[in-house]
């Protein structure tokens, strides 16, 4: 039990979950003539309304937070730890970053999803947050160590199928599970020192370098395998660094240019009339 006055409480995101099935049961309550309205409101708002009721606020104002990314030094940490893991492991970070795997997209996939010759793999629509398949490749050193691992798990099972494998004594060559995964994430983030760390991480990363190396927003949202430009947008922000840096660089092109324009006062005007 968390008290109010505590300083600690429910995240807003599990407040919003909590209030669904309250929100339903006065829905019931209407429905069967019980009550006149629904004192948990929804937060809907109806364009060309807004001055006539057409706006209606929450129970709890919903927040949006932006995701969390590591800096260079935390990226390289997590690295350094991985360096150590099993080649399952180490192919499996590879693949989430690459190709902005989610943890389901990654666990659930198949040796038929694969195309070496083209570096590229095949993102099954059953297996999608939002049911939309895709074709992402990979990189060439995400191809070395996918080329090891295939190695590896044929001495596991060469029948086709799930392309990851536990190596547990009572899962042995079974396909890995979604909650194993995030176990040996969590166990390099704590290694790391780097706790915020979990297996959404690297999507994040990925689609953040890929809007810092120039992206188009659509491209972006194609390659996330996401239906609007809107979810994408929840992904790729600029660290407060990167900001930074774009404010330091526009600074000293203003500064230079009124510089400039400083300079040109001493200047001997050409042209005019002495009075």
């Amino acid at each position: 039990m968390v008290l109010i006055d505590s300083g600690s409480g429910l995240a807003n995101a599990t407040i919003q979950q909590r209030l669904v099935p309250v929100r339903l049961f006065y829905d019931f309550l209407m429905e069967d003539g019980q009550r006149d309205s629904n004192p948990v409101g929804r937060g809907r708002y109806t364009p060309g309304r807004r001055h006539r009721g057409g706006h209606e606020r929450g129970l709890v104002p919903r927040l949006t937070k932006l995701p969390w990314i590591p800096t260079e030094q935390q990226w390289l940490d997590i690295l350094a730890v991985a360096a150590a893991e099993p080649v399952r492991n180490r192919v499996m970070l590879a693949l989430a970053y690459d190709a902005a795997l989610r943890r389901e997209e990654l666990c659930s996939l198949r040796t038929e999803d694969l195309d070496p010759a083209h570096r590229t793999l095949r993102v099954r629509a059953e297996t999608t947050k939002n049911r939309l398949e895709r074709v992402v490749p990979y990189s060439a050193p995400t191809g070395v160590l996918l080329s090891g691992y295939l190695a590896h798990r044929a001495t596991i099972s060469r029948a086709r199928g799930p392309l990851f494998l536990s190596e547990s004594r009572r899962d042995h060559a079974q396909p890995l599970s979604l909650w194993t995964w995030s176990k040996v994430v969590r166990r390099i983030a704590l290694a790391a020192d780097v706790p915020r760390f979990s297996t959404h991480t690297t999507r994040h990363l990925c689609l953040t370098d890929l809007a810092r190396m120039g992206w188009e927003l659509h491209a972006i949202a194609t390659f996330a395998g996401h239906r609007h430009t809107d979810s994408t947008l929840t992904y790729i922000h600029l660290s407060g660094r990167d900001l930074a840096d774009k404010l330091s660089r526009g600074m000293e092109q203003i500064h230079g240019w009124r510089v400039q324009m400083l300079a040109r006062l001493g200047e001997p005007a050409t042209g005019t009339v002495a009075l």
